[in-house]
């Protein structure tokens, strides 16, 4: 049975069998059992992680340490609300924050209070904004007709935990960000995340 630990872009954090590309963590979110509590955070600094850096072996969900999450790939944890860890991805996280859309750059504390600020409400909703949806970036994620979808190359590509399917044309119609805001500027300002392979099919 698969653990709940694939996060979607939609921010939830869910049990599917699929593999992703990245992992990451905010927090200890589970008991000794492997079982979820209430938590879906513990800490602001939501990262995303390389697989292959020190977690060969690692047994998951281990009782006392953090919980490991997984997305389908970069546009994913970016939407959910992550960045890119300084640790084991320094290069990228470099690159997040030299288009941080401030004139000032600040370092992850500063970027991980904005972030969190852009992210969830103070009931823990995820935060949406309206935009048409051919004004957005590409590696921006959005909800529209009750699914998740990448802005991708003039198109809209729909996600699933196990890769991305059937495409669209873009439009001028009003959709639900879910990347937050200061993400999605930095997406515009030239951030390029790194995509499943479905894509390319």
């Amino acid at each position: 049975m698969p653990l709940p630990n694939r996060v979607t872009p939609f921010g939830e954090i869910v049990a599917d069998p699929a593999r992703g590309l990245f992992m990451g963590n905010r927090g200890i979110l589970h008991d000794e059992n492997r079982r979820l509590g209430t938590s879906r955070w513990r800490h602001p600094h939501w990262i995303i992680c390389r697989l292959d850096y020190g977690t060969t072996g690692r047994a998951l969900m281990a009782p006392g340490a953090y919980t490991e999450l997984f997305f389908l790939d970069e546009a994913t944890a970016l939407a959910a609300g992550h960045r890119a860890c300084a640790l084991c991805c320094p290069e990228a996280f470099r690159r997040f924050l030299a288009c941080w859309p401030l004139d000032a750059k600040p370092g992850a504390k500063a970027v991980d209070a904005a972030l969190h600020a852009a992210r969830v409400t103070r009931d823990r909703r995820q935060v949406t904004y309206e935009a048409p949806l051919d004004s957005l970036p590409d590696g921006a994620m959005v909800e529209a007709d009750g699914a998740a979808w990448l802005v991708w190359r003039g198109r809209r590509h729909r996600w699933s935990p196990a890769g991305y399917l059937d495409a669209e044309p873009l439009c001028a119609r009003s959709v639900n960000v879910l990347t937050p805001a200061p993400t999605v500027d930095v997406l515009r300002a030239g951030y390029e995340p790194v995509l499943h392979t479905s894509l390319a099919a």
